[in-house]
């Protein structure tokens, strides 16, 4: 891997992790593009992921403060804000579907999904999910609050994004606006969300890179990646949530569909 690649992948991670547009896929494309596939591919990328995932937590620290804040009064038994409890607890139910799933399939889908002509048709059908979640929300706009319920399903919505193309973001803000959240709601929700999934899977991966017989891990490249993601998904998540407030998800389909008819050229017409 040249320093170059290093920089590009960085990039790439921070600037699609929090759009849903699936950095996951973006990752796989770039890879095949550039033929890079050394330095423990998949564990260099889990890195990016925990680089992007301490981004979120530092742009949401307040958030992320009150709530631990709200589970030790829970604990000491005193009063809590409804909403507050409500969101702690709709997060920990949420992050389970993924989490159980990812453990038993993670292996497999790894194996057998990560190519990016697989990429370009999970990318194309995304594009579909969120014409139709666009047009279910002009046509019965956001109408509910976050409960539990809605916390579990976003979850399950999140267990979509175990397939490379499909993203997490944009599967969980779908959901989310689906159940009847708002887009801003919903995309707060999902970031949040991505916090215990996206810690887990970066530790693991990293805890393979240390314990991988063979090889020589240039850890200087990994932390020159980590911090071109962490400052480049600081600046997404931001002008992202200001997006959001104002605009669809529609700008997202079309890039969807183009990425994978580009990809889909590639494979099989060169």
């Amino acid at each position: 891997m040249e320093w170059i690649d290093v920089i590009i992948l960085g990039l790439v991670q921070g600037i699609t992790e929090f759009l849903p547009i699936s950095s996951s896929g973006h990752l796989v494309i770039v890879r095949d593009f550039l033929a890079i596939d050394d330095l423990n591919g998949l564990a260099f990328d889990a890195v990016l992921h925990f680089a992007t995932t301490a981004a979120v937590m530092v742009y949401f620290r307040a958030d992320i403060w009150n709530l631990i804040q709200v589970a030790l009064r829970k604990l000491g038994r005193l009063p809590v804000n409804e909403k507050d409890i409500t969101l702690l607890y709709a997060l920990i139910i949420g992050t389970i579907p993924a989490a159980i799933l990812g453990v038993l399939l993670e292996s497999y889908i790894s194996e057998n999904f990560r190519s990016s002509i697989i990429v370009a048709a999970v990318l194309f059908l995304t594009a579909f999910f969120f014409m139709y979640t666009e047009w279910r929300y002009y046509l019965q706009p956001a109408h509910g609050e976050l409960t539990l319920k809605r916390g579990l399903l976003v979850g399950l919505f999140q267990a979509l994004a175990l397939l490379p193309g499909m993203s997490r973001s944009g599967s969980t803000i779908a959901g989310g606006m689906l159940l009847g959240m708002t887009r801003y709601e919903a995309s707060r929700f999902s970031f949040l969300l991505a916090i215990p999934i996206t810690l887990g899977a970066g530790s693991k991966m990293a805890l393979d890179l240390l314990k991988q017989d063979g090889g020589v891990v240039n850890w200087t490249m990994l932390l020159v990646g980590s911090i071109i993601a962490f400052v480049t998904a600081l600046i997404v998540i931001h002008f992202f949530l200001r997006f959001i407030k104002k605009y669809t998800l529609w700008p997202f389909v079309w890039y969807s569909v183009i990425l994978s008819g580009m990809v889909a050229y590639v494979h099989f017409l060169t």
